[in-house]
């Protein structure tokens, strides 16, 4: 398998290939070949000499012990924390005893609280569950090292869904895309440690996101090409691949290119009708034809498609199920944004209220984030009682104090 760590980090910095990080190196005035780089990447991987250290950890975010290396004894090299990452405890070193081999049951144990993170995501308050799925997976990282086998492979896809996890709650809920690419790595790293195709694959896709939404087309599709790649190597359901072309839709609408991503998402629409032999990952439960359809009403409004995206989105608005109160926050505020666009102001207001009154019990940064853009939309409206109204709620004490504690 060899140093799946670097390799994973390498990839998530956007270095597709050895020799792109040869170059990078090179453009720091530092000088190795490839064959050293394969090296690195091997099972048992070489330290890097001490001038090249510093700019490898500043490349790719992480010290060198995050990379797969083995320090000297004695010789530590401070982990990298992102600025403003108060959702994480301070670093106060490694303890050095070390954990004794752990017995067959650990993996089990361990992904069984893994699961019971995923069920409480839709219900639970980001701020209360994301300090809990982060110390779980500081846990996973600590007990891997003590494990072998099958229980080493088992419990590296359970600390890669846990990464994965904090770091959809990083992105999505916090609206932290810094921790969130971060954490991603370290997910992408436990998958590569399980050898979890798919589970890299997630990632990577996830990693899509962060680029995507800040409109850089470019690094969101290289992201898209390498969770395809690993898709391809295992089994993939119908499911998991339109997820990837509602992934990459969305990356698309939001870089401006909307014909490409009503393409994808008709594509997600026929691997679904099609169906598969191959079941859906139990871990994926952040997607459904319904969820498609969220993406396509979404695409729909971009374009300009406003007849079409009403009725997409009142269709999603019906079928979603009774827990997903997070994505009902999105849909809302994608319908308030059609009204906007319609000329329709007190109904955008109404859906925008409705979108705010969830979100005072089902906190969501990324549907507070589309009310915002409605009442952007509004300011034409704004001395009018109905949007009046909206700013009450918008500003009103609960809403402020939900932004900050979450």
């Amino acid at each position: 398998m060899g140093n799946t760590r670097l390799r994973a980090a390498r990839m998530a910095a956007g270095y597709r290939s050895q020799q792109d990080l040869v170059d990078a190196l090179a453009a720091r005035g530092v000088t190795v070949g490839i064959r050293q780089v394969r090296r690195w990447e091997s099972d048992n991987p070489p330290l890097p000499h001490p001038d090249v250290r510093k700019a490898l950890a500043e490349l790719l975010g992480q010290d060198l012990a995050q990379l797969g290396f083995t320090l000297p004894t004695g010789e530590a090299v401070p982990a990298r924390r992102a600025a403003g990452s108060a959702l994480r405890p301070p670093n106060r070193g490694p303890i050095r005893t070390p954990n004794a081999l752990q017995p067959a049951s650990c993996s089990a144990d361990f992904l069984s609280v893994t699961r019971a993170h995923r069920r409480l995501y839709w219900t639970v308050a980001p701020g209360t569950l994301h300090p809990a799925v982060s110390a779980h997976a500081a846990l996973g990282v600590a007990l891997l090292e003590a494990t072998t086998g099958r229980t080493r492979l088992t419990l590296g896809a359970a600390l890669a869904e846990s990464w994965l996890l904090a770091g959809r709650i990083e992105f999505f809920d916090l609206r932290e895309p810094g921790l969130a690419g971060d954490t991603w790595v370290r997910a992408l790293q436990a998958a590569g440690e399980a050898d979890d195709t798919l589970l890299g694959a997630a990632t990577l896709a996830h990693m899509a996101f962060i680029p995507g939404w800040a409109g850089n087309q470019q690094g969101a599709a290289e992201r898209m090409v390498a969770a395809r790649t690993y898709a391809r190597r295992g089994p993939a359901s119908a499911e998991f691949l339109a997820w990837l072309d509602a992934v990459e839709a969305e990356c698309e609408t939001r870089c401006g290119d909307t014909r490409t991503a009503l393409n994808l998402i008709a594509h997600g629409e026929d691997l679904l009708d099609a169906g598969s032999e191959h079941p859906n990952p139990e871990w994926m439960d952040w997607f459904s034809p319904v969820r498609l359809q969220a993406f396509k009403g979404n695409t729909q409004l971009r374009a300009g498609h406003l007849p079409q995206a009403r009725e997409t989105l009142l269709h999603v608005l019906e079928e979603l199920p009774a827990d997903a109160d997070k994505q009902r926050t999105v849909v809302l505020g994608d319908l308030a944004a059609v009204e906007a666009a319609a000329g329709a102001p007190h109904a955008a207001a109404e859906y925008a209220v409705r979108a705010l009154e969830l979100l005072e019990a089902h906190w969501y940064a990324t549907g507070l984030e589309r009310v915002r853009e409605v009442r952007r939309a509004l300011v034409p409206w704004q001395h009018e009682q109905c949007i009046r109204d909206l700013d009450d709620r918008l500003y009103g004490w609960g809403a402020v104090v939900s932004a900050l504690a979450n």
